[in-house]
This record gives C-alpha cells, sequence and structure tokens, in this order.
C-alpha cells in the first residue's frame, strides 16, 4: 500500500481524535509542517495536548490552531512570537507546561527510543523542580524527566521518498527527526518527493519505518520570522 497521500486531508484522515497528543515539528516557522497543521484546523478536531518548540508566529504554524481554540495545552520551551498564545497562557484559557529546550528534546528522544524517563540537572532548584522526582548521583541532585510519545506526529522534510525515508534541511533539521521517532502515527509533509533509490542511504536522517503517511508539497512557502536589515552605504 502506497504511503503517499494526494493532500493533507487525505494523510491525515481518520487518524484525528479530540484531546489526542499531537507533536509538530519545526523551529519558530522553520522547518514547520504548515500544510498538515492547516489540514488540522480544518478538520475541527479540538481539545489537543500539542509538543512542539513554540507555536510560530500569529496566523502561521500552531498559532492557527490557538485561534480557533482547539488546543487545551501546549508542552513548550517558550511562548515566542504569537501574541495569541502569550494572550491565552496571560488569561488562564490554555495549559502550558514549560519545558526547558534541550530537556524538551531529549524528551522526545527518549519517547522515541522507548525510554520511560531519565535524570537531567537541568531544572534543579527552579520552578522547573515542582513535583518531580530529584535523586542524587555521585554528590550532585538531578530531576527525574518522562519521555513523550505522540499520538500521532507532523514533520517537515526538504526531500522524501515514497517508502518515507526523510532528509532534513539545516535549520530545519531541528525537532522533526526525533518527532518523527515519538509519534504512534508519523505523517510527512515533503518538499521533494522522489523514487526509492535516489537518496543516497548514508544522507538518510530518518528511516521510512518510522514514517507512516506522506504528502507531497512542492510550492512550500519559506518564510521570515524576523526581517533585519541595514541601511545601504552611501558612497
Amino acid at each position: 500500500m502506497s504511503k503517499v497521500y494526494p493532500t493533507a486531508a487525505a494523510a491525515l484522515d481518520g487518524l484525528l481524535k479530540d484531546g489526542q497528543v499531537m507533536m509538530s515539528g519545526g523551529f519558530g516557522i522553520c522547518g514547520i509542517p504548515t500544510e498538515l497543521i492547516a489540514a488540522v484546523r480544518d478538520s475541527g478536531v479540538k481539545d489537543l495536548i500539542t509538543v512542539s518548540n513554540n507555536a510560530a508566529i500569529d496566523g502561521v504554524g500552531l498559532s492557527i490552531l490557538l485561534e480557533t481554540r482547539q488546543i487545551k495545552k501546549m508542552i513548550s520551551t517558550y511562548v515566542g512570537e504569537s501574541k495569541v498564545f502569550a494572550d491565552q497562557y496571560m488569561k488562564g484559557e490554555l495549559e502550558i507546561e514549560f519545558t526547558p529546550q534541550g530537556t524538551l528534546a531529549e524528551r522526545i528522544r527518549a519517547g522515541g527510543a522507548g525510554i520511560p524517563a531519565f535524570f537531567t540537572r537541568t531544572g534543579v532548584g527552579t520552578v522547573v523542580a515542582e513535583g518531580k522526582e530529584e535523586r542524587v548521583f555521585n554528590g550532585e541532585t538531578y530531576l527525574m524527566e518522562t519521555g513523550l510519545v505522540a499520538d500521532i506526529s507532523l514533520v517537515h522534510a526538504w526531500k522524501g521518498d515514497t517508502e518515507g525515508n526523510l532528509v532534513f534541511r539545516k535549520t530545519a533539521r531541528n525537532f522533526n527527526p526525533v518527532m518523527a521517532t515519538a509519534g504512534k502515527i508519523t505523517i510527512a509533509e515533503v518538499e521533494h518527493l522522489v523514487q526509492p533509490g535516489e537518496i543516497d542511504p548514508d544522507h538518510i536522517h530518518t528511516p521510512g519505518i518510522f514514517v507512516q503517511r506522506i504528502v507531497h508539497v512542492p510550492n512550500y512557502v519559506k518564510l521570515i520570522e524576523k526581517r533585519t536589515t541595514r541601511p545601504r552605504a552611501v558612497n
């Protein structure tokens, strides 16, 4: 059976449920699965528990799901540039589990590797430690953090083949690879879709065994989160 679906909506068909845990790859607006997120919005699913570094920016990425009140809880590292994210948090309308960035990455990696928990020094003595088990190793205190597993993971890849082998380009190779392994079902949107054998095996970042569904997005728009310029020199 082919893993390739004609649209993002078709790739998500039958997978979305109210209250499920959903991971969404990317960092800011780099490497985010915009077509898949839009399809989630259009599905009307609600009460999502979403794992993502942040919610992108207003009108882009997960912020569009916040605008429609489809997310109940965010597990993230920071609010970022999304005003709707900050506004809902400050009003108590959105539950947030803030997690140090490296810890979040390791929680996702651990979940994908079948590791239920691990210990880290990050967050010891801060609000991050509240309610968590602590242990002492070699005279140092560590926090126990649990691995994260999602019902579905949405990722964005620069290139992929029809078997689901994925290549991520530069900075977009952030949370996408680990989230692909930590989803019970992983759906990948791919800019360049090729046939099996066209990707050098040494260049594959995520093996196809981790990817169940694929959608081709050849016209992916790469946005700039913050455009900075400097005055042109006058001769």
